[in-house]
């Protein structure tokens, strides 16, 4: 059985891979520069490949990318051909096979999840809290995988609330 990550890996990760922008492609990557640092929704979704990579798609999970997916473009659908539309054939496909090592995991919907986002956008409170309920919703035993994307979201949403707690001390804290 595979060690659950702790909180602070899955930071460590969301921080480094922050560090680690790379500038390429269009008005998207723009953004990202224009953000002070601040971890997007797509980084978390890759994040999420890192952590829990190894583990099968299911209906929880794809809801959840799904609720990531609209919140970090705007839309009220999902894109056609996007991740979220990637994790619910996965999921609907897991569902039917036996055996474990057929099933497609985490790590192969989520690689790259920020270049196949049409955009994209930080990480806010209500963004995470909109996934959280996604996944719990969705979840037989109304739990969020630790180390999932749901998590991986809050982590993401924490590391940039802080950060703007750092540049604006007067800040609230709710978004």
């Amino acid at each position: 059985m595979s060690q659950q990550p702790r909180r602070e890996d899955l930071e460590q990760s969301l921080a480094t891979k922050n560090d680690k922008i790379e500038l390429s492609g269009p008005v998207v990557r723009q953004a990202v520069v224009e953000r002070k640092g601040e971890i997007t929704i797509g980084e978390a979704l890759e994040a999420t490949a890192l952590t829990s990579g190894n583990k099968a798609v299911d209906y929880s999970d794809a809801a959840a990318i799904q609720a990531a997916e609209v919140r970090a473009t705007g839309r009220t659908n999902i894109v056609p051909g996007g991740v979220a539309a990637a994790a619910q054939s996965a999921a609907t496909r897991n569902a039917r096979l036996t055996q474990y090592e057929e099933k497609t995991k985490l790590s192969e919907i989520l690689a790259d999840a920020t270049s196949k986002l049409p955009s994209d956008k930080p990480v806010t409170r209500r963004d995470a809290e909109g996934v959280i309920g996604a996944e719990l919703r969705n979840d037989p035993n109304i739990t969020t995988h630790p180390g999932g994307v749901a998590a991986s979201l809050v982590a993401a949403a924490r590391i940039n609330q802080s950060k703007q707690n750092e540049n604006n001390p007067q800040s609230t804290g709710k978004n």
